[in-house]
């Protein structure tokens, strides 16, 4: 028997890798060797694992250096409409790896680092993940880059370089501590300081009303330091930027006005300014309404629309010396999306330039920005709605609020003419909210300055137009559109699942890659033996694999052959991992009851980060983890049941553990998840979903056939039913004997025996104010479950299911999403073009 083949040599075989020739292997060791020398020349001899990452990084980063420069040469030529993605976050996870898949230069890189005697596994597990973001909201966000670079649009993400991204989450003693994640410390050889375009912004001072207009006076100042990083699209050359600005406090700041012996200290509050961009706010889906994190949204949206409108005055256009001075072009050669509400400070600073530094009339420029801005909505949770107190603005940003003042009067002028004496809906339609303390409601504002607003999944879009917005949909109805969410088949397939990504190459091509609908051709292969073993295969390598890197970061051991059922996303009471610790009890219980019964074997995986000041949130960490002391210290119970709490949840161990999930646990109250994300990532990897029918799981069930699903629950009309009626859980826990014996054992201290009322608040909450109602669910998510259970006893009908699953996830590709943008909000073409790539003749 042949002796099994090493990684490499597997890596090898996959075409999707990209071709590995000789004279490209021979250039780039050289070039890793030339980058290694310049490292080490500075003053060590002998290199680390690190110096070997860095030599990598640089020798791939040649390869984007001329396309970069000739693509952003291209689009000044050509001078085409271009986008601005602005967004507070940013959630890019590793950058090495995603542009060899991109450069086609994976399998070269591969051979060349391993005839150089090294790992590459090992050299890409040196690289720190960029994690300026939180969730959902900011990979959105990286997956749209990826797919407006693949579409050749001419295209910019905005936002803000964090010091510090999302915390790094250990568990001691099964509780969630926070330590910061100093991503920055050994440096990024992504990005590239761009201090010739540094931008002033200014904050506070005070209004001036003159005759030749309005000046905003006695103004502290901040610099916005531009730092951009290359984002490549798949295989066509194109490079696009993203460009984050860090907060820099001027030279004089202070100083100016210091008195004697004041100048260590002025020197010393220059930290002050430059606290704008030191940390990003960890909470998903969740409203804080903190000075400084309107700091941050203002000083993002004030840097990039300086940059936008020079931009838009020195593109050239077949001439040298014209510049364009007539800014009501503006919507033909700009659009802004804005990413949530967070960027809404756009709207009114637009309004602030145009008016008073370009000396526009009010009509003339409110013209221009509603046709130039774009709002997408992420969420309908009436605690994550941005809405900024008066006075905090009075005293931060005092020409801003005269203007939404301004904007304001003029929109309540066109409902009044339009519903004469309604003055309830005046009230729900004000941007500003006066019960009790004044405050703006920026999603108000985003909508009326906006002439497109999109939810992110079709149900969410639905709700948007029948409840939390429908004054606005009954004045504006052309305004409202939906766009449902998607991934980039590049990361989250080619990239982080290469042995599926290859086995669907096989049977269809490559081009899928680039155009995901064809992935609905594997439905000739369902009933294809040969197809259904691959598929198989291919997912129980992953598992094997993720269950060593189980075993060697976390010394757990788990049974492979096992279902792994993974719940991973943030925690929180909409998302219910609540209901899933509920099941897996149950499942304890019946297990306990009747140990001779032949089980179908769970590992049970639940991941995600709490926002540290979210109390609910953190307790149900330590339950997931006082659960699994228990369960997986029965020897009654053996390996037929595990439960593992993943710590530190990010990008990277995404890319790790959905290509080995079984079970994808989808499972948020009907109308609460705006859309998924992950959902999808699980779906194209081959792995079944037990979900509810809320966000996107609705049309992956519908693209994937209901039947291939498993759907539980209520769906939105019970769920406001339910409202009507009131929802009461003691009625559940008095009908329903097993959950009341879960209750019981989690209220009487059977998970902490220590301490029996630990999770007394979970109980309360679970028991008497449970807006997610997830006692109404358990009974149907756990008859559901026993389904999941009997048909993965049959290998080879699950299989068929996830080839259907597979075959349905065409729809959900960013580059789909992204088209729809262009075409339905832009007004861009997107376009499958290569251009010449630097060493080609042009």
């Amino acid at each position: 028997m042949s002796k099994p083949l090493t990684d490499q040599e597997k890596r090898k075989q996959i075409s999707v890798r990209g071709l590995a020739g000789v004279e490209n292997v021979a250039d780039l060791k050289t070039n890793f060797n030339r980058h290694l020398h310049f490292t080490l020349v500075k003053d060590r001899n002998v290199a680390t694992k690190r110096d070997y990452y860095f030599a990598l990084a640089h020798t791939v980063r040649d390869h984007l250096v001329g396309r970069w420069i000739r693509t952003q040469q291209h689009y000044y030529e050509k001078d085409p409409k271009r986008v601005y993605y602005l967004s507070l976050e940013f959630y890019i996870g590793r950058t090495l790896q995603n542009t060899m898949v991109n450069l086609a230069l994976e399998n070269a890189c591969d051979e060349a680092i391993y005839q150089l005697g090294l790992d590459m596994e090992e050299l890409q597990d040196m690289e720190e993940d960029a994690g300026l973001g939180n969730g959902g909201l900011g990979r959105l966000a990286a997956c749209f880059l990826d797919s407006m670079a693949t579409l050749g649009l001419a295209a910019y993400g905005y936002g803000i370089r964090y010091e510090f991204g999302i915390f790094n989450q250990k568990i001691v003693n099964g509780w969630q501590a926070e330590e910061a994640d100093d991503w920055l410390r050994y440096g990024n050889p992504w990005e590239k300081a761009r201090p010739e375009y540094m931008r002033p912004v200014h904050f506070y001072g005070r209004v001036e009303h003159h005759p030749d207009g309005v000046k905003w006076v006695d103004t502290q100042v901040v610099l916005a330091l531009p730092y951009d990083t290359p984002v490549p699209g798949y295989r066509n050359n194109i490079v696009n930027t993203m460009r984050l600005w860090s907060a820099k406090a001027p030279c004089e700041f202070h100083l100016k006005d210091f008195n004697v012996g004041g100048y260590i200290q002025a020197v010393l509050d220059k930290n002050l300014a430059e606290n704008i961009s030191r940390v990003l706010y960890p909470n998903d889906n969740f409203f804080e309404g903190k000075e400084l994190r309107l700091k941050q949204e203002y000083f993002v949206v004030a840097a990039t629309l300086q940059d936008i409108i020079r931009r838009f005055k020195a593109s050239k256009f077949g001439s040298t010396e014209v510049v364009r001075m007539d800014l009501t072009t503006l919507p033909d050669k700009v659009a802004i999306q804005l990413n949530d509400t967070h960027p809404a400070m756009a709207i009114p600073e637009l309004m602030r330039i145009l008016m008073d530094d370009e000396k526009l009339s009010w009509d003339t420029a409110w013209d221009i920005i509603v046709r130039t801005c774009a709002y997408t909505n992420h969420t309908v949770l009436p605690e994550a709605l941005e809405r900024w107190p008066v006075d905090l603005f009075q005293n931060l940003l005092p020409r801003h609020l005269e203007i939404i003042y301004e904007i304001n009067r003029r929109h309540l002028e066109r409902i009044s003419a339009l519903y004469p004496g309604d003055h309830d809906r005046l009230r729900r339609m004000s941007l500003i909210e006066e019960d009790g303390q004044k405050k703006i409601n920026m999603a108000h504002l985003c909508i009326v300055g906006s002439h497109a607003v999109n939810g992110v999944a079709q149900i969410h879009s639905n709700i948007i137009k029948d409840t939390v917005f429908k004054d606005f949909y009954d004045v504006d109805p052309q305004k409202f559109q939906n766009k449902t969410n998607g991934i980039t088949p590049r990361r989250w397939l080619v990239m982080c699942n290469p042995g599926l990504a290859e086995v669907i190459a096989e049977r269809i091509g490559e081009e899928y890659i680039r155009d995901l609908s064809q992935l609905k051709n594997l439905l000739k292969f369902v009933d294809d033996d040969a197809f259904i073993r691959d598929i198989s295969k291919v997912k129980q390598e992953s598992k094997m694999k993720f269950a060593m890197h189980l075993e060697e970061q976390y010394k757990v051991t788990i049974n492979p052959h096992s279902m792994f059922d993974v719940h991973v996303k943030r925690i929180h009471e909409y998302k219910r991992q609540l209901l899933n610790c509920l099941h897996i009890i149950t499942l304890y219980n019946r297990i306990k009851k009747e140990p001779n019964k032949a089980w179908t074997p769970r590992t049970i995986m639940i991941g995600g980060k709490a926002a540290p000041g979210y109390h609910t949130a953190k307790m149900i960490i330590k339950l997931i983890t006082a659960i699994g002391e228990v369960v997986n210290n029965d020897s009654v119970v053996g390996d037929r049941l595990k439960v593992i709490f993943l710590e530190n949840y990010r990008v990277t161990l995404a890319e790790k553990v959905i290509p080995a999930a079984d079970l994808s646990e989808q499972i948020s109250t009907a109308g609460t998840e705006a859309s998924g994300t992950g959902n999808m990532k699980f779906m194209l990897n081959g792995a079944l979903t037990i979900g509810t029918m809320d966000g996107a799981n609705v049309e992956m069930a519908e693209e994937a056939g209901e039947e291939n699903f498993f759907i539980f629950g209520m769906r939105v009309k019970d769920v406001e039913a339910l409202d009507k009626k009131g929802y009461d859980a003691m009625e559940y826990y008095n009908r329903i004997p097993e959950l009341k014996q879960v209750m019981d054992q989690i209220s009487g201290g059977f998970f902490s025996p220590g301490e029996p009322d630990q999770f007394k608040d979970i109980v309360k909450m679970l028991m008497h104010h449970d807006r997610f109602k997830v006692f109404a669910d358990y009974e149907d998510y756990i008859k559901c479950q026993e389904k999941v259970s009997a048909l993965y006893k049959n290998t080879k009908e699950w299989t068929k299911m996830v080839i259907h699953n597979i075959a349905g996830c065409g729809k959900f590709s960013s580059d789909r999403t992204i088209a729809q943008y262009a075409r339905e909000i832009w007004d861009m073409e997107p376009s499958l073009e290569k251009i010449a790539a630097p060493d080609d003749p042009r």
